[in-house]
């Protein structure tokens, strides 16, 4: 029997990622492909290496769009920049902290992790110390926004820390860029890999990427190859140097039309517009989870502006209602991971995700489970929490 055409159900994407899509993105994904080194295609590739500098806000030569996901973007950071016997710290405060650490280790490097509670900030202190007792450090790898926890990792101080340890500063922003500020020259950030699938709200499948003349002098100094042909950042700089671009692999053509036009909205909307949303629509969700008794995990100063983790209590069955979430109201948001499964919600609010309209839809249908479950007996509390902060907004 022929496979039935799949249509995939309606769903609002309030998860950690994927976020929504807006529809000129898809339009663009569909439309008919060029050859991967048609000039046309290649003036394309220009555009996005245009558009990524604007948002990465840098003049970084090197700055292009990885073929594969934010896990490729981590790897190739990593693989490039670490060679066997290198020394590099890595902050440990969530799950991708704990996979960059591991990917230090598959290069055969030397991973010092400096480690915070699930929930905190890795102090700069903490890095500084770590520098001091170490000896020659190749680099630090730390994350801006760790999707596990909700936490918002500050990079300036620890960006200054390596500049005089003269150690190259490798930052993970899959989850902030383009939801919150990512300066990586003013910081003096060398290494800096994004994702599409996140804020930017382009399908996953890519992951902007960008190095400093220093990490790309590092990665052309190294004693030994790349241990990846695939991600070897110093054959792939022949393919995305403008003006003289030459074979490596073939692009994803349709994901590149997508993160294009998905830039276009961007530049469009303007970055601090596009923070000062993500930023509002975080508080006022916020507001509304607190007030139906799901407080915050990351403390006050140290919380996402586009992935919001909050407690869950105990007496309420966290998996269930998530399940019930989606089945009846097609909404995914996200549960624990590691040490905290089974404990937290985390919640995106990322690019086409980040609305007013999401965000009480999203309060409404929890309010209905919870009083359905006899776990709120005052209707309305969540959304009159979120609706004052959105108040606010005129006033």
């Amino acid at each position: 029997m022929p496979f039935q055409n799949f249509i995939p159900p309606r769903r609002l994407l309030l998860g950690p990622g994927p976020s929504m899509v807006h529809p000129r993105v898809l339009r663009a994904l569909s439309t008919p492909l060029l050859g991967h080194l048609d000039p046309a295609f290649l003036a394309l590739m220009d555009d996005i290496q245009t558009l990524l500098r604007v948002v990465f806000q840098t003049k970084n030569r090197f700055t292009i769009a990885v073929s594969g996901t934010g896990s490729a973007g981590m790897e190739a950071s990593i693989a490039n920049i670490v060679e066997p016997g290198d020394t590099v710290i890595v902050g440990v405060n969530g799950v991708f902290g704990t996979r960059l650490a591991s990917m230090v280790e598959r290069c055969g490097g030397k991973a010092i992790r400096v480690e915070a509670p699930w929930g905190q900030i890795v102090e700069p202190d903490a890095i500084d110390t770590a520098l001091r007792r170490s000896g020659p450090v190749k680099a630090v790898a730390i994350v801006h926004a760790e999707t596990s926890t909700g936490v918002w990792q500050p990079l300036e101080p620890i960006a200054h820390l390596c500049r005089t340890h003269d150690t190259l500063f490798i930052v993970d922003a899959v989850t902030s860029m383009g939801g919150a500020p990512l300066e990586i020259d003013r910081w003096g950030i060398d290494v800096c890999y994004s994702a599409t699938q996140k804020c930017l709200s382009c399908p996953p499948g890519l992951s902007p990427f960008t190095l400093s003349d220093r990490a790309f002098a590092a990665i052309k100094a190294r004693r030994n190859p790349c241990q990846s042909w695939y991600l070897d950042m110093a054959l792939i700089a022949d393919y995305w140097t403008e003006g003289a671009r030459a074979y490596h692999h073939t692009a994803p053509i349709s994901m590149l039309y997508g993160l294009r036009e998905a830039l276009r909205l961007v530049e469009e909307e303007g970055l601090p517009a596009r923070f000062a949303r993500h930023q509002l629509n975080s508080d006022a969700l916020l507001a509304g989870l607190t007030g139906l008794g799901f407080p915050p995990l990351p403390p006050a100063g140290q919380r996402l502006p586009m992935l919001t983790c909050v407690t869950v209590p105990a007496s309420i069955p966290e998996t269930e209602i998530r399940a019930n979430l989606l089945s009846t109201y097609g909404i995914e948001i996200g549960g624990g991971l590691g040490p905290l499964k089974g404990k937290v919600w985390r919640i995106g609010l990322m690019g086409e995700s980040s609305t007013e309209a999401h965000v009480l839809t999203l309060l409404n249908a929890l309010e209905e489970l919870l009083i359905r479950g006899g776990w709120l007996s005052t209707p309305g509390v969540g959304l009159q929490a979120a609706a004052r902060i959105y108040s606010r907004r005129n006033s």
